[in-house]
């Protein structure tokens, strides 16, 4: 009997539909395998030649992470330490972070679903669901946040055009991908609204007529596509733009130098082949310094903070990290050879001729900002001076080629220019900001270190106090022999040389602002009061005392340094000297992090006087006996605090006095801005926008203080100075912390 027609069809048809399953199921994960392959290919090639850029850099041996290290990483990267201190945009990025962590679980399921039908094996999985719904939703929070701060708020730090904003794009267009992925399965297999599928089941029930529908098959996998697709592009894009981060960031937190905080690297000034000194060329810099420059994210938290940005200066480290990066990316493109931007036909615009910069002419003292800090003025500076050279008007490539024209760009000069980096305070707020770990302060005393030893230029206030301090030992050139003048200001105490008491504790390294600085001498003399009141045993070199050399290092001249270095180690060992104390935060500095490597023994003990005294304070041979009723607000120096950590000796020494009232400025400790006068900044005159120390005054003003207090020579003269232009030195006065403390001990009229 034969079989009837009818019942033959449908078999057939079944056999025709499972063919041609099969065949789209081969398709189908024969263009994922393509097109997840060609973006890894793309993502690598990225990756790979930036590697290749940063590995022209000069070598540099890598810290060890140790466990103290490796705590502080973990701090860093997963708790956002650093991002914390802007607390808004912290958790805003935490969001984000995180989220991106728990959706990559997300996309595996959507990966395997979509290409295999199975689910992403996990305990509880509608309760996944629900946690991958609640996830997205969170982070679309953070990246609308993320919008309004830069467009709504228009904080001033964060550029506004379409390159930061991409990404909002990509991570907003990602998200929704993975609901309308969601949303078409539930319609695709007819289920049912779930309370643990919230967002999805919404937008099903909104697109119910397409339930069970080939329609809703079809839209499945274009969204499914979409979001394939759109994370790929996202993936190749990433080591292309400032959102490289998300890679090197991770890697250049755990490079982290272990040295102090702010130690220069040092010049082998015997090398008989170097051509050149510090860094003239972008290779000259260290590979770990390259790797700075693709770290950066461009939040601007460097720049908000910089003393110089604040006050209209031409400096944004902000704008130091990517200019150094973009003509990074394009010297190494032409010295290898090999293009960094992948597919070529996605990045238009981008070969050609090399950006540079081309600042305008300073403005004097004129002042467009507003408030006591605006940044504004120097990113308007910034945005209308990067140029491409050899460009039209709208700064598109005039088709030079790479190649040819990155010979004929200068990285001082064209790509920094001079004013930039003797514009900057080293006072190291920018990097104690920064959440990525970069340091910009080492690489601009390196180009200053070209300029100053290559190019032997350098502003003229500059070179007029590096003379003196190679003449004389000191910046003003008064004569060697005068250095120890001061102690005809002292009446009725011995103050010994280190001939006279060779069996001294303690080495008082005056310094050349205690020496003969008129209005710092006062501080010398409160300190010798103190220390011979507390019964220590201390002495100093007198005429055979040299300048420390901070000055000289952080302008450039390290020649100069090193021979300062040697020469006062040589007196050190000559006198057996086994702990030292300076008022000067500098010198401080340098004794302590930066002479052990030419050969001060390691057991020598820096003391600053602040230390020296509160620990007096602690032991009672000092007692502040007398009342100062003044409201005093603390001025932290640079050097003391962000340079060496040391931020409650002065406060303590300043609660222990009777009387006294301490009222912080909004701006201190960690966070405290640059007096002005750090970096050989002392002996150069600002050329443009505000005075930084009459900025810093106006905060500590804001307190209404009678007294500013500080701990540092530099910071009393420009905060002194700061009141006298500011016509507020008849009710406030400058002093520095042991002058308050001597009042206290010894009555104001000691």
């Amino acid at each position: 009997m034969k079989k009837s027609p009818g019942i033959i069809r449908p078999a057939g048809r079944k056999r025709k539909g499972a063919c041609v399953s099969v065949v789209w199921k081969v398709v189908h994960f024969a263009l994922f395998l393509a097109a997840t392959g060609y973006g890894a290919l793309l993502f690598g090639k990225a990756v790979s030649r930036r590697i290749a850029y940063m590995k022209l850099g000069q070598p540099e041996s890598p810290a060890r992470l140790d466990r103290r290290r490796a705590r502080e990483w973990i701090a860093q990267l997963f708790g956002h330490r650093k991002l914390m201190k802007d607390r808004r945009s912290g958790i805003m990025h935490l969001l984000v972070f995180y989220g991106f962590i728990v959706l990559q679980f997300g996309a595996a399921d959507i990966v395997l679903k979509g290409l295999f039908g199975v689910r992403l094996p996990v305990p509880a999985y509608d309760l996944f669901v629900l946690s991958q719904e609640i996830t997205v939703v969170a982070v679309l929070v953070a990246i609308g946040y993320a919008g309004y701060r830069r467009y709504g708020e228009k904080l001033a730090r964060l550029k506004r055009d379409w390159k930061p904003s991409i990404v909002l794009y990509f991570i907003g267009a990602l998200l929704l991908s993975v609901l309308l992925v969601s949303a078409f399965e539930r319609l695709w297999h007819g289920l049912p609204a779930s309370p643990l599928a919230p967002v999805a089941s919404l937008l099903a029930a909104a697109m119910s007529g397409l339930a069970g529908s080939v329609t809703a098959a079809v839209f499945y996998y274009t969204a499914w596509w979409a979001h394939l697709l759109i994370l790929l592009a996202f993936l190749v894009y990433v080591p292309q733009s400032k959102h490289f981060h998300l890679l090197t960031a991770p890697v250049n937190l755990a490079l982290a130098r272990s040295s102090p905080p702010g130690k220069l690297r040092t010049l082998d000034l015997e090398d008989e082949n170097a051509e050149s000194f510090g860094a003239g060329a972008v290779e000259q810099f260290t590979s770990k310094q390259l790797l700075d420059l693709y770290a950066c994210v461009e939040c601007g938290r460097c720049t908000n903070v910089c003393p110089a940005s604040g006050t209209g200066k031409l400096l944004s480290p902000m704008h130091l990290i990517v200019k150094l990066r973009d003509h990074l990316t394009e010297k190494g493109a032409a010295v290898t050879s090999k293009s960094p931007w992948v597919p070529a036909f996605a990045f238009p615009g981008t070969a050609g001729s090399a950006s540079v910069f081309r600042p305008e002419e300073p403005a004097g003292r004129e002042w467009s900002g507003g408030g006591i800090t605006d940044i504004g003025p120097t990113m308007e500076l910034q945005k209308k001076s990067w140029i491409k050279a050899g460009s039209g008007a709208d700064g598109e490539s005039a088709g030079s080629g790479t190649a040819a024209a990155i010979a004929d760009v200068n990285l001082v000069g064209d790509i920094m220019s001079p004013e930039e980096l003797w514009s900057c305070t080293t006072c190291r707020n920018c990097e104690d900001q920064c959440p990525v770990g970069n340091e910009h302060v080492d690489k601009i005393i390196d180009m200053r270190r070209y300029l100053v030893l290559t190019e032997g230029s350098m502003p003229h206030d500059g070179q007029r106090a590096l003379q003196n301090i190679e003449r004389q030992s000191n910046p003003w050139g008064i004569s060697r022999g005068d250095r120890a003048k001061w102690l005809e200001e002292v009446k009725g105490i011995w103050v010994p040389t280190v001939r006279d008491l060779p069996d001294f504790d303690y080495l008082l390294f005056v310094g050349s602002m205690g020496s003969y600085d008129n209005r710092t001498k006062k501080v010398t003399v409160a300190l010798v009061k103190l220390l011979a009141h507390a019964g220590v045993r201390f002495a100093i070199l007198g005429a055979e005392e040299r300048n420390s050399g901070d000055t000289p290092r952080r302008m450039g001249n390290e020649l100069l340094f090193q021979q300062l270095c040697q020469e006062n180690i040589a007196v050190f060992q000559t006198y057996n000297v086994r702990k030292i104390v300076t008022a000067c935060p500098h010198t401080y500095n340098t004794l302590k992090h930066e002479y052990p490597e030419f050969g001060l023994d390691d057991g020598v003990e820096v003391f600053h006087h602040t230390e020296l005294l509160a620990r007096l304070l602690y032991e009672g041979k000092l007692v502040p006996q007398h009342a100062v009723r003044q409201r005093t607000t603390y001025h932290d120096s640079c050097y003391l605090g962000r340079y060496n950590g040391t931020y409650e000796a002065p406060r303590d020494i300043l609660r222990a006095i009777p009387g006294l009232t301490l009222a912080e400025m909004d701006r201190s400790g960690a966070n405290a801005m640059c007096c002005g006068a750090g970096g050989g900044l002392m002996w150069l005159e600002e050329s443009r926008g505000k005075r930084i120390n009459v900025a810093r005054t106006e905060q500590a003003l804001a307190v209404e203080p009678a007294v500013i207090a500080s701990a540092c020579p530099y910071c009393l003269t420009m905060m002194e100075d700061g009141t006298k232009q500011l016509s507020a030195e008849d009710r406030v006065a400058a002093k520095d912390v042991a002058e308050l403390l001597g009042e206290s001990v010894f009555g104001p009229r000691s």
